[in-house]
């Protein structure tokens, strides 16, 4: 099996080097065998269309052009040439004579220059991807004419969008919005990383500029102050790692109990208990997690009600605590273990729904035929039922694990204003050891503008998730396996 996932590995990268390749093969087909008009479409992307008497799609494709040529000299050419400093000239007051009063100078800002020239050049990509892709499609009508079949007119172009083309319309409006709202902040979440953008350089009034790997290097354990950086980043991402997986099984196996539980002939009303349990579901997570921090808090419900019967005192005389209350999401350990047992309140009830849809189409051909030969319900659940949950549900799994490493609200929300910590090489890097690697992110922007760390932080909960992602996927899926459950 391993040898077959490499291979299917080594032809998907194949295939799409191949189609790399083919993609810049046929544009250079198109410039070296094509007539005049072609060659001439690369400096004016008309020429073509209009060779072949579509006017429309030339007076289209050069207001592109002109669009793109306004932009990059009106616009793209105000940040770009100053990319490589992200800025020189701070701000500061001069006296302007005409006016007679102190104004700030034309400053740089860095930001600014960061995020257009970033837009810039992925609008000079789409671009350059528009201009090739124009050049072999008039190359195309070259050898249409040549072979004396019929050229569209715009109107046959534009129906052909409505037809075999069809998937282009549809996925336009999604590409585009997928750049804008997920490319280009992805693309800016890496430049920063390799910035020295904190609060110590703050645009407008300071500028920031490139540091290369410094903060990676901060982040695995350089050396000096930015040593506390790699001992936290190691502990946050140890206990992110170990709630990810126990959060994750524990409502797996959780949901799936509980479902088998509800759908047995001997549980009586199934549909009231179902019920009682989805009510955890309708209740907004931003309420019921901050009335359970309340609740366990020093001096919550449940804190007063354990002193009242003696449970304080008793376990602060086997040396459990050493406080005058339990110390529910207060201190280490203790808060490790309540966020998960709370999570379990929250998440098995969404897993049940999952388990009892797919234990609703279980093969019930194979579960008589286990019955007449004498399976008992506990080797039923283990051969059939267990198997098919997981052929299922796995892919679910490996995103709920994904989604367990990225869950904010979980921790932020028991923990915040409640949990401080007492590792002084923690708080110099601003993390404490209930935090997952998302909250130390967010903490790290919103209270102290860290943005350089945060960013090198959020690359590798990319890099972790993507590679989870991808092996647990190429292992989990198997193409034979389908056919068992049929």
């Amino acid at each position: 099996m391993a040898e077959q996932n490499k291979r299917t590995a080594v032809q998907a990268a194949g295939g799409f080097f191949k189609a790399v390749g083919n993609f810049f093969a046929e544009f250079g087909n198109a410039v070296v065998k094509g007539d005049l008009f072609v060659k001439l479409s690369l400096l004016w992307l008309g020429a073509g269309y209009a060779r072949r008497k579509q006017y429309v799609k030339a007076v289209l494709m050069t207001i592109l052009e002109v669009a793109v040529i306004l932009f990059t000299v009106n616009f793209a050419m105000e940040y770009v040439p100053k990319f490589a400093t992200l800025g020189t000239v701070k701000p500061e007051k001069v006296f302007n004579m005409k006016t007679m009063k102190n104004e700030f100078n034309d400053y740089d800002n860095s930001f600014q220059i960061l995020l257009f020239s970033l837009f810039s050049f992925v609008v000079w990509f789409a671009a350059a991807i528009i201009w090739i892709k124009n050049t072999v499609n008039v190359y195309k009508l070259q050898k249409t004419a040549e072979a004396g079949k019929h050229i569209n007119n715009f109107l046959e172009d534009l129906h052909a969008y409505k037809e075999e083309k069809f998937h282009i319309t549809l996925l336009t409006l999604p590409v585009l919005g997928v750049t804008i709202f997920t490319v280009i902040p992805i693309l800016l979440l890496i430049f920063v990383a390799f910035t020295n953008y904190d609060q110590n350089h703050m645009p407008p009034n300071s500028l920031f500029t490139w540091v290369g790997f410094d903060n990676f290097i901060s982040l695995f354990g350089g050396g000096g102050l930015t040593a506390t950086f790699g001992y936290s980043f190691v502990r946050v991402l140890g206990w992110t790692l170990v709630w990810s997986f126990f959060a994750t099984i524990t409502t797996y196996i959780g949901g799936i109990l509980l479902s088998l539980l509800l759908n047995s002939k001997k549980t009586r009303f199934p549909k009231m208990w179902r019920t009682l349990f989805i009510v955890t579901i309708a209740v907004p997570q931003f309420v019921s997690l901050l009335l359970v921090r309340n609740f366990f808090a020093n001096g919550g419900i449940v804190n007063t009600f354990c002193s009242n019967i003696g449970l304080t005192d008793f376990l602060r005389d086997i040396g459990l605590i050493s406080t005058s209350y339990v110390p529910f999401l207060s201190a280490p350990g203790w808060a490790h273990v309540m966020i998960i047992l709370i999570n379990i309140w929250i998440g098995v009830p969404y897993q049940m729904l999952i388990s009892t849809g797919v234990l609703m189409n279980l093969p019930s051909d194979q579960l008589e035929s286990a019955r007449v030969d004498g399976a008992t319900s506990f080797q039923i659940f283990r051969k059939i039922t267990m198997p098919y949950l997981l052929f299922v549900t796995g892919p679910a799994l490996i995103t709920d694990f994904v989604k367990n490493i990225n869950n904010f609200n979980v921790i932020y929300l028991l923990t915040e204003n409640v949990y401080t910590t007492t590792n002084q090489a923690m708080a110099n890097s601003q993390a404490t050891e209930v935090d997952l690697l998302v909250t130390w992110l967010f903490r790290l922007t919103q209270d102290y503008y860290n943005y350089k760390m945060a960013s090198a932080i959020g690359i590798m909960v990319f890099i972790i998730c993507s590679v989870f992602t991808l092996v647990a996927f190429n292992r989990m899926i198997k193409g034979d396996r389908e056919g068992t459950y049929q």
